[in-house]
């Protein structure tokens, strides 16, 4: 098996910076049932019911393989730790480090990847294009940091390359969360699903971005607020008071729509989470670094936020095995589309879904053998083509946001492809990706989950 990254050991991956944590129905009066259901409300029922009910029901067996790998989850007593966040109406959030959850997972994963014997791994490498030989895969281009470009026979690839976040101007994303596996599979003939639905975190940290960081903004856990933190205006006035029955908890896109809104009309949005006091670096250590780097010290002072890109429910669309479609390509984790999330992801279901069904595709492909590369056919190379450059980037990135924001409508959707087909040839594959996100925008004209029309209302 070989394992092909950008960086090493997951590094700069959307994995590593996850802070929520994973959710499974543990505790007392908690149950798979309830968890689904938690599912199905946050997706607005437009889930994939049979992948909601696998994705829950294994849950428990994920934490346990994970455990066996070497992840020491947070404990209470002789239990795991249960946090609670927004949509969920129990606490079954289980955390690894406070809020270092996805560095924990990845580096407990690095760790078995290194430690099998059949898994070769190269690093710093990107993955050009896709070999094609009558309609199925037989290989793969890549091309190293140094420039060389090589390529490697197979009869099977899955994608997980994560999502689209960075290609919007406000994200809680790293850089190579650009889409391009997404592109690389639809360049590949696979079919898209669900591309419209995208879900903005209603808390990052409202500080600008720094090429440090890759343009991506800090993100200030859901955690925080099932622990008690509490959203203001700069009137000290509750953002979501009475507006759902889980107020401050209540699903992603009905927050992020608030603090959108309340930015929008001039103002700022807070988040006040002081009443952890000295509690603040054992229990949030990420988020508490990061404040403190940007002059902060929420043990005394609130945060401010905005809504920024964090997670795609939509991208090539797959069967419960990451089936796409191609024969021999799968997908998994953010860049694949099995309906699991519906229209507005649970919050910490995203873990839990890469491993849940990620476990499913290496289980099918290991019970298959090695694949070898098919016989006969044609052969053609299939790749996204030209990148925009840096400019043209820039422009796509602010196009997307004002047009693709926690609120969209025609007038913003159709200027937007307007401004595509005008600037294509500098936009590269990032602007014929961003132009079928903005068609799959259009053609659904009501409101749905975190699809937000606000001419639709």
């Amino acid at each position: 098996m070989l394992l092909l990254a950008r960086g090493a050991d997951g590094a700069g991956s959307t994995t590593a910076l996850a802070q929520g944590g994973i959710a499974v129905a543990l505790g007392a009066g908690d149950s798979p049932a309830a968890h689904a259901l938690d599912t199905l409300l946050a997706g607005a029922h437009h889930n994939h019911r049979a992948a909601v009910r696998h994705l829950v029901t294994r849950a428990p067996a994920a934490i346990a393989r994970l455990q066996a790998q070497g992840l020491d989850f947070d404990r209470d007593g002789d239990g795991l730790c249960l946090g609670r966040e927004g949509g969920h109406r129990a606490h079954r959030i289980v955390h690894a480090g406070g809020d270092a959850s996805g560095a924990r997972l990845v580096a407990a994963l690095a760790r078995a990847v290194r430690a099998a014997g059949h898994v070769e791994v190269r690093g710093g490498v990107q993955v050009q294009a896709l070999l094609l030989r009558g309609g199925a895969i037989a290989g793969v281009r890549l091309r190293a940091a140094s420039g060389r470009a090589t390529m490697v026979e197979t009869g099977d690839v899955v994608l997980a390359t994560g999502g689209i976040g960075a290609l919007f101007a406000a994200t809680t994303n790293p850089a190579g969360a650009d889409g391009s596996g997404l592109a690389l599979g639809l360049a590949a003939g696979a079919a898209a699903r669900d591309l419209e639905f995208v879900q903005f975190h209603p808390t990052a940290l409202a500080v600008p971005a720094t090429a440090a960081s890759g343009g991506a903004l800090p993100l200030v856990t859901e955690a925080l607020r099932g622990a008690g933190a509490r959203l203001y205006d700069d009137h000290g006035r509750r953002l979501m008071a009475g507006l759902h029955p889980l107020e401050d908890l209540a699903p992603r896109d009905l927050v992020a729509r608030r603090v959108w809104q309340e930015l929008r009309d001039g103002g700022r949005a807070w988040l006040d989470a002081t009443l952890l006091g000295d509690a603040w670096p054992s229990r949030f250590p990420t988020v508490h670094a990061a404040c403190r780097a940007h002059g902060i010290d929420p043990a005394v002072a609130r945060i401010p936020i905005t809504p920024a890109a964090h997670f795609h429910m939509g991208g090539l669309a797959v069967d419960l095995d990451g089936r796409t479609g191609v024969p021999g390509l799968h997908a998994g984790g953010e860049v694949a589309c099995n309906g699991v999330h519906g229209a507005n992801r649970l919050a910490s279901n995203s873990l839990l879904a890469g491993l849940g069904f990620g476990h499913r595709i290496g289980c099918r492909l290991a019970g298959a053998g090695d694949a070898a590369p098919p016989a006969g056919g044609d052969f053609a190379w299939a790749g996204p083509g030209q990148a925009a450059n840096a400019d043209a980037l820039d422009r796509l990135r602010a196009l997307l946001w004002h047009a693709l924001g926690p609120v969209r409508d025609a007038g913003g959707l159709v200027e937007a492809q307007r401004n595509l087909r005008e600037d294509a040839h500098a936009c590269g594959w990032q602007g014929r990706l961003a132009s079928r996100l903005v068609e799959a925008a259009l053609q659904r004209g009501g409101s749905l989950g975190a699809h937000w029309r606000g001419d639709a209302e």
